[in-house]
């Protein structure tokens, strides 16, 4: 079987080993904040999964969609996550409100668009909120791990290549792996507002 785009594939399928190791050692089924950071992790995990496999293999429409709504319900986990860690009554609601809106918005939109730049339209306003909400209840991890994201993205958009052989596709996964291990420092140190905080091992 040939392989298309080799080491595209290789780090997409790297973010995603991260992603399900992200998502079995955050969740916690006590806490709706963990549970949904892990349902974050996992479905970055998953578009990592599918879109190493149309990267590498094979280049359906059927399988650029799962990719593309799996990212979707990764940005509504990080900000529905985020909301129960730092807001409490109808605020939490209003804003975990807006986080499903926007992923039933994204998602019918997706459906009939193909472009990644809708993707990372949707990522960037989840990030911006997740940004807002973690400055407002300080999460250092978590806003570095936004920063990253972010200039993942910025040379993921610049088409810069290292080599001829590992391209800005490639760039882009490897510093996201390290954007989501912030992202999971971060998110192992949250609880639900108004409980106390869990005391954790360093890593």
């Amino acid at each position: 079987m040939t392989i298309h785009e080799p080491m595209t594939m290789a780090t997409d399928y790297a973010l995603a080993a991260l992603g399900v190791w992200c998502a079995f050692r955050v969740f916690d089924k006590n806490e709706y904040t963990r549970w949904c950071w892990a349902l974050a992790f996992a479905a970055l995990a998953a578009a990592a999964l599918f879109g190493g496999t149309w990267h590498g293999f094979v280049q359906s429409d059927l399988l650029w969609k799962a990719t593309v709504l799996c990212a979707g319900i990764a940005s509504f986990g990080m900000v529905a996550g985020s909301a129960f860690a730092t807001l409490s009554g109808a605020m939490r609601n209003a804003v975990i409100g807006l986080a499903l809106g926007k992923l039933g918005i994204y998602s019918a939109w997706m459906l009939r668009r193909d472009e990644f730049i809708f993707v990372v339209v949707d990522t960037g306003v989840a990030f911006a909120l997740v940004a807002l909400l973690h400055l407002w209840r300080f999460n250092g991890w978590i806003l570095a791990g936004v920063a990253v994201s972010v200039v993942a993205a910025l040379v993921q958009a610049s088409g810069f290549a290292l080599h001829r052989h590992f391209n800005h596709n490639d760039l882009y996964h490897v510093i996201q792996i390290g954007a989501m291990f912030l992202l999971y420092r971060g998110a192992r140190r949250l609880s639900d507002a108004g409980a106390p905080t869990p005391a954790l091992p360093a890593a």
